[in-house]
Protein backbone atom coordinates (compact mmCIF):
# COMPACT_ATOMS: atom_id res chain seq x y z
CA UNK A 1 0.00 0.00 0.00
CA UNK A 2 2.18 2.73 1.49
CA UNK A 3 5.74 2.31 2.12
CA UNK A 4 7.37 2.20 5.62
CA UNK A 5 10.28 1.00 7.82
CA UNK A 6 10.18 -2.41 9.59
CA UNK A 7 10.61 -3.07 12.82
CA UNK A 8 13.88 -4.31 11.66
CA UNK A 9 15.04 -1.05 10.30
CA UNK A 10 14.42 1.40 13.21
CA UNK A 11 17.85 1.34 14.26
CA UNK A 12 16.64 0.14 17.40
CA UNK A 13 18.44 -3.13 17.09
CA UNK A 14 14.81 -5.18 17.01
CA UNK A 15 14.43 -8.51 15.01
CA UNK A 16 12.36 -11.57 15.22
CA UNK A 17 9.29 -11.59 16.82
CA UNK A 18 8.53 -8.58 18.82
CA UNK A 19 8.60 -8.88 22.68
CA UNK A 20 7.14 -5.84 24.45
CA UNK A 21 6.92 -6.00 27.84
CA UNK A 22 6.68 -3.98 30.98
CA UNK A 23 4.14 -3.41 33.71
CA UNK A 24 0.65 -1.77 32.85
CA UNK A 25 1.67 1.34 34.68
CA UNK A 26 4.91 3.21 36.03
CA UNK A 27 4.11 3.23 40.08
CA UNK A 28 7.03 4.07 41.35
CA UNK A 29 10.42 3.99 40.68
CA UNK A 30 11.65 1.02 42.92
CA UNK A 31 8.46 -0.78 41.33
CA UNK A 32 10.04 0.11 37.61
CA UNK A 33 13.31 -1.28 39.40
CA UNK A 34 11.95 -4.45 40.55
CA UNK A 35 10.85 -5.64 37.55
CA UNK A 36 13.99 -5.27 35.43
CA UNK A 37 16.04 -6.82 38.11
CA UNK A 38 13.40 -9.89 37.56
CA UNK A 39 13.49 -9.54 34.37
CA UNK A 40 17.40 -9.49 34.25
CA UNK A 41 17.41 -13.04 36.70
CA UNK A 42 15.33 -14.81 34.48
CA UNK A 43 16.83 -14.03 31.45
CA UNK A 44 14.00 -12.42 29.76
CA UNK A 45 15.00 -9.30 28.66
CA UNK A 46 11.89 -8.30 26.48
CA UNK A 47 12.67 -6.34 22.86
CA UNK A 48 11.15 -3.34 24.47
CA UNK A 49 9.89 -2.06 27.91
CA UNK A 50 6.70 -0.88 28.21
CA UNK A 51 5.20 1.47 30.87
CA UNK A 52 1.76 3.55 30.85
CA UNK A 53 2.24 6.58 31.94
CA UNK A 54 -0.63 8.61 31.35
CA UNK A 55 -3.81 5.88 31.81
CA UNK A 56 -7.25 6.86 29.73
CA UNK A 57 -9.80 5.34 32.24
CA UNK A 58 -13.34 4.93 31.85
CA UNK A 59 -14.53 6.80 34.76
CA UNK A 60 -12.26 9.95 36.88
CA UNK A 61 -11.23 8.69 40.50
CA UNK A 62 -9.09 5.49 39.23
CA UNK A 63 -5.37 5.91 38.88
CA UNK A 64 -4.78 7.67 35.78
CA UNK A 65 -0.92 7.23 35.37
CA UNK A 66 1.72 9.04 37.49
CA UNK A 67 2.46 11.51 34.71
CA UNK A 68 6.20 13.14 33.79
CA UNK A 69 7.75 12.10 36.95
CA UNK A 70 7.21 8.62 35.17
CA UNK A 71 9.17 9.18 32.11
CA UNK A 72 12.55 10.21 34.32
CA UNK A 73 12.63 6.70 35.92
CA UNK A 74 12.66 5.04 32.38
CA UNK A 75 16.51 5.70 32.63
CA UNK A 76 16.31 2.77 35.75
CA UNK A 77 15.40 0.60 32.36
CA UNK A 78 18.22 1.70 30.34
CA UNK A 79 20.58 1.03 33.11
CA UNK A 80 19.63 -2.30 33.33
CA UNK A 81 18.11 -3.47 30.64
CA UNK A 82 19.81 -1.08 27.73
CA UNK A 83 16.51 -1.56 25.72
CA UNK A 84 14.08 0.80 23.96
CA UNK A 85 11.41 1.90 25.75
CA UNK A 86 7.49 2.87 25.10
CA UNK A 87 4.69 4.16 26.01
CA UNK A 88 0.92 5.38 25.20
CA UNK A 89 0.16 8.87 24.15
CA UNK A 90 -3.14 10.48 23.84
CA UNK A 91 -2.38 13.97 23.13
CA UNK A 92 -0.07 16.89 22.04
CA UNK A 93 1.14 17.24 25.36
CA UNK A 94 2.05 13.79 25.79
CA UNK A 95 3.85 13.91 22.77
CA UNK A 96 6.07 16.63 23.87
CA UNK A 97 6.87 15.07 27.14
CA UNK A 98 7.68 11.85 25.65
CA UNK A 99 9.72 13.44 23.19
CA UNK A 100 11.90 15.58 25.46
CA UNK A 101 12.52 12.82 27.66
CA UNK A 102 13.85 10.63 24.75
CA UNK A 103 11.17 7.79 24.70
CA UNK A 104 11.93 5.56 21.87
CA UNK A 105 8.85 4.49 20.46
CA UNK A 106 5.29 5.55 20.87
CA UNK A 107 1.76 3.94 20.91
CA UNK A 108 -1.55 5.20 20.26
CA UNK A 109 -4.33 3.65 22.42
CA UNK A 110 -7.18 1.93 21.55
CA UNK A 111 -9.69 4.67 23.16
CA UNK A 112 -7.27 7.60 21.22
CA UNK A 113 -7.49 6.12 17.58
CA UNK A 114 -11.32 5.99 17.79
CA UNK A 115 -11.24 10.08 17.24
CA UNK A 116 -9.51 11.31 14.03
CA UNK A 117 -9.04 14.77 15.27
CA UNK A 118 -6.78 13.38 18.04
CA UNK A 119 -4.82 11.12 16.27
CA UNK A 120 -4.16 14.33 13.24
CA UNK A 121 -3.07 16.47 16.62
CA UNK A 122 -0.71 13.95 17.50
CA UNK A 123 0.42 13.40 13.58
CA UNK A 124 1.33 17.19 13.30
CA UNK A 125 3.04 17.20 16.95
CA UNK A 126 5.02 14.30 15.60
CA UNK A 127 6.00 16.01 12.11
CA UNK A 128 9.87 16.38 11.65
CA UNK A 129 10.61 13.75 13.75
CA UNK A 130 11.62 10.33 13.71
CA UNK A 131 10.12 8.37 16.17
CA UNK A 132 8.44 4.97 15.29
CA UNK A 133 4.85 4.86 16.15
CA UNK A 134 2.66 1.92 16.65
CA UNK A 135 -1.30 2.43 16.49
CA UNK A 136 -3.58 -0.02 18.29
CA UNK A 137 -6.71 -0.91 17.15
CA UNK A 138 -9.78 1.25 17.67
CA UNK A 139 -12.28 -0.34 20.26
CA UNK A 140 -14.67 -1.24 18.01
CA UNK A 141 -14.00 -3.50 14.81
CA UNK A 142 -13.38 -0.86 12.18
CA UNK A 143 -10.73 -1.40 9.47
CA UNK A 144 -11.05 1.57 8.05
CA UNK A 145 -10.35 3.86 11.38
CA UNK A 146 -7.09 1.56 11.87
CA UNK A 147 -6.12 2.11 8.81
CA UNK A 148 -6.55 5.61 8.71
CA UNK A 149 -4.96 6.23 12.04
CA UNK A 150 -1.72 4.98 10.80
CA UNK A 151 -2.17 6.73 7.16
CA UNK A 152 -2.41 10.19 9.38
CA UNK A 153 0.91 9.32 10.67
CA UNK A 154 2.62 8.33 7.20
CA UNK A 155 0.64 11.58 5.80
CA UNK A 156 3.24 14.17 7.89
CA UNK A 157 6.42 11.73 7.32
CA UNK A 158 6.44 9.17 10.20
CA UNK A 159 7.82 6.10 8.02
CA UNK A 160 8.55 3.94 11.22
CA UNK A 161 5.26 2.21 11.41
CA UNK A 162 3.88 -0.76 13.11
CA UNK A 163 0.17 -1.70 14.82
CA UNK A 164 -0.81 -3.73 17.64
CA UNK A 165 -4.14 -5.91 17.90
CA UNK A 166 -5.21 -5.31 21.75
CA UNK A 167 -8.90 -6.97 20.61
CA UNK A 168 -12.40 -5.62 20.56
CA UNK A 169 -15.23 -4.53 22.58
CA UNK A 170 -18.09 -7.04 22.92
CA UNK A 171 -20.56 -6.67 25.42
CA UNK A 172 -21.86 -10.47 24.74
CA UNK A 173 -18.58 -12.52 24.58
CA UNK A 174 -17.54 -13.55 28.20
CA UNK A 175 -14.75 -14.98 27.17
CA UNK A 176 -12.57 -11.91 26.54
CA UNK A 177 -12.19 -8.71 28.03
CA UNK A 178 -11.74 -7.79 24.11
CA UNK A 179 -12.49 -10.53 21.67
CA UNK A 180 -9.48 -10.97 19.13
CA UNK A 181 -11.82 -10.88 15.72
CA UNK A 182 -9.05 -12.28 14.25
CA UNK A 183 -9.75 -11.67 10.93
CA UNK A 184 -9.36 -7.59 11.10
CA UNK A 185 -5.33 -7.73 11.88
CA UNK A 186 -5.50 -10.35 9.35
CA UNK A 187 -7.01 -7.97 6.82
CA UNK A 188 -4.75 -4.73 8.15
CA UNK A 189 -1.63 -6.99 6.74
CA UNK A 190 -3.39 -7.63 3.29
CA UNK A 191 -4.49 -4.18 2.90
CA UNK A 192 -0.83 -2.39 3.84
CA UNK A 193 1.61 -4.88 2.75
CA UNK A 194 4.32 -5.39 5.34
CA UNK A 195 2.31 -3.67 7.91
CA UNK A 196 3.63 -5.35 11.26
CA UNK A 197 1.15 -6.58 13.83
CA UNK A 198 1.76 -6.72 17.44
CA UNK A 199 -0.71 -8.72 19.43
CA UNK A 200 -1.60 -8.00 23.18
CA UNK A 201 -2.99 -10.66 24.65
CA UNK A 202 -3.31 -9.31 27.89
CA UNK A 203 -5.77 -6.78 26.86
CA UNK A 204 -7.52 -9.54 24.69
CA UNK A 205 -7.68 -12.03 28.13
CA UNK A 206 -8.47 -9.71 31.03
CA UNK A 207 -6.84 -12.37 33.14
CA UNK A 208 -4.05 -14.15 32.99
CA UNK A 209 -4.95 -17.44 32.35
CA UNK A 210 -5.49 -17.65 28.70
CA UNK A 211 -2.36 -15.14 27.69
CA UNK A 212 -0.42 -18.33 26.44
CA UNK A 213 -3.33 -19.69 24.27
CA UNK A 214 -3.60 -16.58 22.81
CA UNK A 215 -0.21 -15.64 22.31
CA UNK A 216 0.18 -18.93 20.06
CA UNK A 217 -2.89 -18.40 18.36
CA UNK A 218 -1.24 -15.12 17.39
CA UNK A 219 1.39 -16.31 16.00
CA UNK A 220 -0.49 -19.25 14.11
CA UNK A 221 -2.16 -16.24 12.22
CA UNK A 222 1.09 -14.51 11.19
CA UNK A 223 1.88 -11.92 13.79
CA UNK A 224 4.83 -10.28 14.50
CA UNK A 225 5.09 -9.91 17.95
CA UNK A 226 3.62 -9.96 21.50
CA UNK A 227 2.89 -7.09 24.06
CA UNK A 228 2.65 -8.72 27.41
CA UNK A 229 2.15 -6.67 30.96
CA UNK A 230 4.60 -7.93 33.32
CA UNK A 231 4.79 -6.88 37.23
CA UNK A 232 6.98 -7.78 39.74
CA UNK A 233 3.62 -8.05 42.07
CA UNK A 234 1.13 -8.30 39.73
CA UNK A 235 -2.12 -9.01 42.52
CA UNK A 236 -0.98 -5.25 43.97
CA UNK A 237 -0.42 -3.49 40.74
CA UNK A 238 -2.15 0.25 40.65
CA UNK A 239 -3.56 -1.27 37.37
CA UNK A 240 -5.05 -4.33 35.44
CA UNK A 241 -3.89 -6.35 38.29
CA UNK A 242 -5.74 -9.08 36.36
CA UNK A 243 -4.12 -9.59 33.24
CA UNK A 244 -0.26 -8.86 34.29
CA UNK A 245 2.15 -11.43 34.79
CA UNK A 246 5.49 -11.78 36.76
CA UNK A 247 9.18 -12.56 34.44
CA UNK A 248 9.10 -15.81 35.87
CA UNK A 249 5.76 -16.73 34.31
CA UNK A 250 6.32 -13.97 31.15
CA UNK A 251 9.50 -16.65 30.63
CA UNK A 252 7.44 -19.90 31.02
CA UNK A 253 4.96 -18.35 28.63
CA UNK A 254 7.46 -17.29 25.79
CA UNK A 255 8.87 -21.08 26.61
CA UNK A 256 6.00 -22.52 25.53
CA UNK A 257 5.21 -20.63 22.67
CA UNK A 258 6.18 -22.43 19.15
CA UNK A 259 7.06 -19.26 17.08
CA UNK A 260 6.44 -19.87 13.43
CA UNK A 261 8.15 -17.68 10.53
CA UNK A 262 6.06 -15.95 8.23
CA UNK A 263 5.89 -16.92 5.10
CA UNK A 264 6.20 -13.29 3.93
CA UNK A 265 9.90 -13.21 4.86
CA UNK A 266 10.34 -17.27 4.32
CA UNK A 267 9.86 -18.85 0.62
CA UNK A 268 7.55 -21.70 0.39
CA UNK A 269 8.68 -24.85 -0.57
CA UNK A 270 7.56 -27.49 -3.57
CA UNK A 271 4.85 -28.73 -1.04
CA UNK A 272 3.44 -26.01 -0.21
CA UNK A 273 3.37 -24.50 -3.64
CA UNK A 274 1.85 -27.75 -4.47
CA UNK A 275 -0.63 -27.39 -1.75
CA UNK A 276 -1.87 -23.69 -2.11
CA UNK A 277 -2.43 -24.78 -6.40
CA UNK A 278 -4.89 -27.49 -5.06
CA UNK A 279 -7.05 -24.76 -3.22
CA UNK A 280 -6.81 -22.17 -6.08
CA UNK A 281 -8.07 -24.83 -8.37
CA UNK A 282 -10.71 -25.72 -5.69
CA UNK A 283 -11.74 -22.00 -5.29
CA UNK A 284 -12.27 -21.69 -8.84
CA UNK A 285 -14.78 -24.37 -9.06
CA UNK A 286 -16.31 -22.77 -5.49
CA UNK A 287 -16.62 -19.64 -7.61
CA UNK A 288 -18.27 -21.35 -10.42
CA UNK A 289 -20.32 -23.54 -8.73
CA UNK A 290 -21.74 -20.30 -6.60
CA UNK A 291 -22.37 -18.16 -9.75
CA UNK A 292 -24.46 -21.09 -10.86
CA UNK A 293 -26.26 -21.28 -8.22
CA UNK A 294 -26.91 -17.34 -8.26
CA UNK A 295 -28.16 -18.05 -11.50
CA UNK A 296 -30.83 -20.25 -10.38
CA UNK A 297 -32.00 -17.90 -7.33
CA UNK A 298 -32.07 -15.42 -9.80
CA UNK A 299 -34.63 -17.42 -11.77
CA UNK A 300 -36.29 -18.21 -8.65
CA UNK A 301 -36.80 -14.64 -8.45
CA UNK A 302 -38.42 -14.17 -11.62
CA UNK A 303 -40.68 -16.87 -11.07
CA UNK A 304 -41.78 -15.34 -7.80
CA UNK A 305 -42.45 -12.02 -9.30
CA UNK A 306 -44.58 -13.33 -12.26
CA UNK A 307 -46.61 -15.58 -9.51
CA UNK A 308 -46.64 -12.98 -7.33
CA UNK A 309 -45.17 -14.69 -4.40
CA UNK A 310 -42.94 -13.10 -1.49
CA UNK A 311 -39.26 -13.14 -1.63
CA UNK A 312 -38.54 -14.81 2.50
CA UNK A 313 -40.41 -18.17 3.21
CA UNK A 314 -39.41 -18.91 6.59
CA UNK A 315 -40.40 -22.51 6.33
CA UNK A 316 -37.84 -22.84 3.25
CA UNK A 317 -35.18 -21.30 5.21
CA UNK A 318 -35.83 -23.12 8.82
CA UNK A 319 -35.51 -26.10 6.09
CA UNK A 320 -31.99 -25.13 4.28
CA UNK A 321 -30.40 -23.89 7.53
CA UNK A 322 -30.86 -26.95 9.32
CA UNK A 323 -30.06 -29.56 6.39
CA UNK A 324 -27.14 -27.86 5.00
CA UNK A 325 -26.09 -27.45 9.02
CA UNK A 326 -25.86 -30.86 9.87
CA UNK A 327 -24.49 -31.93 6.18
CA UNK A 328 -21.59 -29.06 6.47
CA UNK A 329 -21.24 -30.65 10.46
CA UNK A 330 -21.05 -34.35 9.04
CA UNK A 331 -18.52 -33.45 6.70
CA UNK A 332 -16.07 -31.58 9.63
CA UNK A 333 -17.00 -28.46 9.08
CA UNK A 334 -18.19 -26.25 12.44
CA UNK A 335 -21.56 -25.51 12.99
CA UNK A 336 -20.69 -21.98 13.25
CA UNK A 337 -19.10 -21.90 10.26
CA UNK A 338 -21.78 -23.24 8.39
CA UNK A 339 -24.31 -20.58 9.55
CA UNK A 340 -21.97 -18.12 8.68
CA UNK A 341 -21.65 -18.86 5.30
CA UNK A 342 -25.10 -20.12 4.64
CA UNK A 343 -26.89 -16.70 6.32
CA UNK A 344 -24.20 -14.86 3.87
CA UNK A 345 -25.42 -16.91 0.83
CA UNK A 346 -29.06 -16.38 1.81
CA UNK A 347 -28.75 -12.50 2.20
CA UNK A 348 -27.15 -12.81 -1.12
CA UNK A 349 -29.94 -14.65 -2.52
CA UNK A 350 -32.71 -12.04 -0.68
CA UNK A 351 -30.80 -9.29 -2.56
CA UNK A 352 -30.81 -10.85 -6.08
CA UNK A 353 -35.17 -11.86 -5.65
CA UNK A 354 -35.64 -8.46 -4.64
CA UNK A 355 -34.23 -6.63 -7.17
CA UNK A 356 -36.73 -9.21 -9.13
CA UNK A 357 -38.96 -8.06 -7.85
CA UNK A 358 -37.98 -4.50 -8.44
CA UNK A 359 -38.14 -4.96 -12.09
CA UNK A 360 -40.83 -6.08 -12.48
CA UNK A 361 -42.61 -3.43 -10.24
CA UNK A 362 -40.57 -0.56 -12.72
CA UNK A 363 -41.88 -2.61 -15.65
CA UNK A 364 -45.72 -3.11 -14.22
CA UNK A 365 -45.25 0.97 -13.39
CA UNK A 366 -44.03 1.95 -16.84
CA UNK A 367 -46.60 -0.45 -18.76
Amino acid sequence: MKDHLRTSEWGLGLKGHIIIAGPCSAETPEQVEKVCIEMKEQNVIPSMFRAGIWKPRTRPGSFEGIGEDGLKWMEIVRNHLNIPITTEVGNTAHVELALKHKVDVLWIGARTTVNPFAVQEIAEALRGTDIPVMVKNPMNPDLQLWLGALERLHAVGIDKLAAIHRGFSDSYDKRFRNKPNWSMPIHLKREWKGMEVINDPSHIVGKRDGILEVSQRAINFGLDGLMIETHHDPDNAWSDAKQQVTPAQLKEILSKIDFKSSLESEKPGEKLNDLRTAVDHLDDQLIDLLSERFSIIDQIGAHKREHKLTVFQSDRWKQVMDSRTDKGVNKGLSEKFMKELLFTIHEESVKRQEKQLRSGDAINKNA
